[in-house]
C-alpha cells in the first residue's frame, strides 16, 4: 500500500519564507528611517554637511541592499513552496515597490559619487588656502617677534653697559657667565659690534623659526591631501558599487515582473 503524501524533507519551509520577508521588510524600513534622520534638518548649502551626510549614507547603504536580498529570497521560497507565480495587479505587488525603491536608491548613489568628489575637492582647496594663510600670518608674526626679541636684548645689554656696578654684581653672582661678560665688555669698547651681534642673533632665530613654520606647513598640506585622497577614493568607490547593486536588482526585478 503506497502513501500519497509528498516528501517534504528537502522542501523549504513556509515559515522560512515568512521570516525572510519579515526580516527583509523590517531591515529596509529601519534603514529608510535612518536615512531620513540623517537628512534632517537639511543644510544643502553647507559643504561640510553634504560631505558628512554623503559619507554616512554610503556607510549605511549596504543595509537596505541586504534587506532587499532577504525579501526577494523570502518571495522566492514562498513561490517555490506554493507553486504559484505572480499575477494580478502589479501595483499591489510588494516586489514591484521593492524594485522601484532599489532603482531610486541606485540613482541616488550614482548622483552622490560626482557630487561627493567635487565637494571633497573644494573642501581640500579651502583647507590648503587656510594652511597657506596661516603660514603667511605666522611669517608676519615672525618679523614682529624678531623685532621684539632684538629690542629686548638691546635694552638689556644697554642697561648693563650703563650700570657697571649692577653688571659686575650680576657677574659676581653668576647670573652672567664669563663668556657673556667678555662679550658685553667688547660691546662697551666697540658699540658698533652690538648691532652686528644682534643682527646675527636675529638671523639665527629667523632661520630656526622659518624652518619650523615651513615644516608645519608641509605637514598640514600633506595631511589635507592625504585625507582628501582617501575621501575621494573610499566613498565614491563604495557609492558606485552600491549603485550597481541596486540598479541591477531593480531593473532585473522590474523586467522579470513585467515579463511575467
Amino acid at each position: 500500500m503506497t502513501s500519497s503524501a509528498k516528501p517534504i524533507g528537502n522542501a523549504p519551509s513556509p515559515i522560512a519564507a515568512l521570516a525572510l520577508k519579515l526580516v527583509g521588510g523590517i531591515t529596509i524600513l529601519a534603514a529608510l528611517v535612518d536615512f531620513l534622520v540623517l537628512l534632517f534638518p537639511p543644510d544643502l548649502l553647507n559643504r561640510t554637511w553634504q560631505i558628512t551626510t554623503a559619507t554616512q549614507l554610503v556607510d549605511r547603504g549596504i543595509v537596505p541592499l541586504v534587506g532587499i536580498a532577504l525579501l526577494f529570497t523570502g518571495f522566492w521560497i514562498d513561490s517555490f513552496v506554493s507553486g504559484k507565480r505572480s499575477g494580478g495587479n502589479i501595483m499591489l505587488d510588494a516586489r514591484f515597490w521593492t524594485c522601484l525603491l532599489a532603482c531610486i536608491l541606485g540613482f541616488i548613489f550614482v548622483v552622490l559619487t560626482p557630487v561627493h568628489i567635487n565637494n571633497v575637492r573644494l573642501q581640500s582647496k579651502d583647507a590648503l588656502t587656510q594652511v597657506s594663510t596661516e603660514a603667511t600670518e605666522a611669517a608676519t608674526q615672525l618679523e614682529q617677534r624678531l623685532t621684539a626679541e632684538v629690542d629686548q636684548q638691546r635694552n638689556q645689554i644697554t642697561s648693563l653697559l650703563n650700570n657697571p656696578e649692577q653688571f659686575e654684581q650680576l657677574v659676581a653672582n653668576g647670573n652672567v657667565t664669563a663668556e657673556q661678560a667678555a662679550q658685553i665688555r667688547r660691546f662697551e669698547g666697540n658699540p658698533s659690534s652690538l648691532d652686528e651681534f644682534l643682527a646675527g642673533q636675529a638671523s639665527e632665530l629667523r632661520t630656526r623659526l622659518e624652518t619650523e613654520i615651513g615644516s608645519r606647513r608641509e605637514e598640514a598640506t600633506r595631511r589635507v591631501r592625504t585625507e582628501a585622497t582617501k575621501a575621494s577614493i573610499r566613498i565614491p568607490l563604495s557609492s558606485i558599487l552600491l549603485a550597481i547593486g541596486y540598479l541591477v536588482i531593480g531593473f532585473s526585478g522590474m523586467k522579470r515582473l513585467f515579463v511575467i
